[in-house]
């Protein structure tokens, strides 16, 4: 039984699909069937119209961001079409959205496992390749170090550290980024004061980054991340 809030990625190859509902109602009807039964709600109904062999998807950029804001899952009727797909594997890899698909329940376990086991797989064959190059080059010079400094506890503790933090500030970024429409949408709508932009964003169903309301100062630091990242695109 399904249950929380979902986004729906619809996706039809031609304008002419999208304008007379074909297949884009089958979609619908799938997904609708596949959530019947549960307590769910569907956020938001996103639909892109592109063919399948184009690799850029705007519209999937878009509800993944919805997803993200709403803490919600992506919902899909059909995973054959989409999991060929280049810019899809990768974005959904990327977003840590988590999705649910209507013609194949498991893939949002077993796509994910797949993948990691093919990088896995790729990981071991680098790791061998390199140790048979090392021992290679031992073998044509006896004396040389080529293990580098395995003791240096505190240097790997500070790139972790950092690692870390910078994985943080992506996403911080990210997440500001998601929500620069939605302030756009409220500045237009009157809302100037970080007071205002706060409740608007309460009112729009997006929660605070540790959830609950927002503050005029979580307003306020979304508002720098898109001003820095804007001036550096």
């Amino acid at each position: 039984m399904s249950t929380g809030k979902f986004i729906a990625y619809y996706r039809v190859s031609t304008a002419r699909q999208g304008r007379s509902g074909l297949g884009l109602d089958a979609q619908k009807h799938a997904v609708q069937e596949y959530l019947n039964g549960g307590r769910w709600r569907i956020v938001e109904e996103v639909t892109e119209i592109e063919s399948g062999k184009r690799n850029d998807r705007p519209q999937l950029a878009r509800a993944l961001s919805l997803c993200r804001l709403h803490g919600a899952k992506l919902v899909i009727a059909k995973l054959d079409r989409l999991a060929r797909n280049v810019a899809f594997i990768s974005n959904l890899m990327e977003s840590g959205v988590q999705f649910e698909a209507v013609d194949l329940p498991a893939a949002n376990s077993l796509t994910i496992h797949i993948l990691a086991a093919v990088a896995q797989a790729e990981s071991l064959a680098i790791s061998a390749r390199t140790k048979v190059a090392l021992a290679a080059a031992r073998r044509r010079n006896p004396g040389i170090n080529l293990g580098g400094d395995r003791g240096n506890l505190s240097s790997d503790f500070k790139l972790g550290t950092k690692a870390s933090a910078k994985v943080r500030g992506a996403a911080a970024r990210k997440r500001a980024l998601d929500l620069r429409v939605t302030i756009e949408n409220l500045r237009a709508e009157g809302h100037t004061t970080l007071q205002a932009l706060a409740s608007g964003i309460d009112a729009a169903g997006v929660t605070a980054p540790r959830g609950g309301p927002w503050s005029p100062a979580q307003v306020a630091r979304v508002l720098k991340l898109i001003e820095e990242t804007s001036n550096a695109e």
